[in-house]
């Protein structure tokens, strides 16, 4: 089936949709992101990830292209005409066209907008739950404002290109006093030995995860102890479990770091319930 894309106002089949040379998306990485998973031929969670991308525009001053409303029905259109119906869909928008200087052009500068859809294999990801995951650590080298989801993810390119080179399938970001952030596109999570989950505050330090936002509730609900600090990687090969959270992965057990396993080595009962009650606690939008 030929994939659309959506490029400002058009749909398109992807080899003929493009973007300016001069875009600042792909001069300067001037852009946001977000990606929303597609499950069942809804969308999920579109209000938060929606939400989280109007903050990201404002901190970088870059304004909102169109209406949420309208946007909302371009991430559905999109997804539609991919008859995507378990997968994602990821819309960016970069400051727009303008010939190559740093300095900001005209405020009122068209943003570009583009958005993509495709599927995923849910029982692969199953799959990949059930065994669990690698993970590697690896020194964190980012900007200081990776709590704005811009494109500019070369650090986070580099940590997952050594993870595959280490036969693992995320890296774990490790700040300069020897805390995890978080992982190059997740959210990381460990398991205490007495049964309470940790993660890193959502502050200047990570992304605030829309997923990691969801689970939290999933937690209370479940009436599980949640401590908002850091904690270290030998903190983690020394817990219970460990797993990782976002759009695309939503919970993934880990179940080993640096080579060492973590508990027994498998997926454990609490990343697993978690995972099986995570849909339960989203925001759902059909098509």
């Amino acid at each position: 089936m030929t994939r659309i894309a959506h490029v400002n106002g058009r749909y398109l089949r992807h080899a003929n949709a493009a973007v300016s040379i001069e875009d600042r998306g792909f001069q300067f990485a001037d852009a946001v992101y977000e990606v929303c998973e597609i499950r069942d031929g809804e969308l999920v969670d579109p209000t938060r990830h929606l939400d989280r991308l109007e903050r990201s525009l404002r901190e970088l001053r870059i304004r909102m292209p169109m209406s949420r409303a309208a946007l909302l029905v371009v991430l559905k259109e999109t997804a539609r005409r991919n008859r995507v119906r378990d997968g994602s869909v990821y819309l960016q928008i970069s400051r727009g066209q303008a010939p190559r200087d740093h300095a900001f052009p005209d405020p009122q500068l068209p943003p570009t907008v583009v958005v993509t859809a495709k599927p995923h294999d849910r029982a692969k990801g199953e799959a990949q739950a059930a065994k669990g995951i690698a993970v590697v650590t690896v020194p964190d080298n980012r900007w200081e404002r990776v709590d704005i989801k811009s494109v500019g993810l070369l650090p986070n390119c580099l940590a997952k290109q050594a993870a595959v080179e280490a036969g693992a399938k995320e890296a774990w970001f490790v700040d300069a006093d020897g805390f995890v952030t978080e992982g190059s596109s997740t959210n990381a999570w460990i398991v205490t030995r007495d049964g309470h989950l940790v993660t890193r505050p959502a502050e200047f330090g990570i992304l605030r995860g829309i997923t990691r936002t969801v689970l939290l509730e999933v937690a209370a609900r479940l009436g599980l102890t949640v401590e908002e600090r850091a904690f270290t990687p030998q903190e983690a090969t020394e817990a219970a479990e460990a797993f990782i959270t976002a759009a695309t992965t939503l919970v993934m057990p880990v179940v080993s770091l640096d080579g060492r396993a973590i508990g027994d080595g498998r997926p454990g009962p609490t990343a697993l319930a978690l995972r099986q009650a995570f849909h339960a606690s989203t925001e759902r939008v059909p098509l």
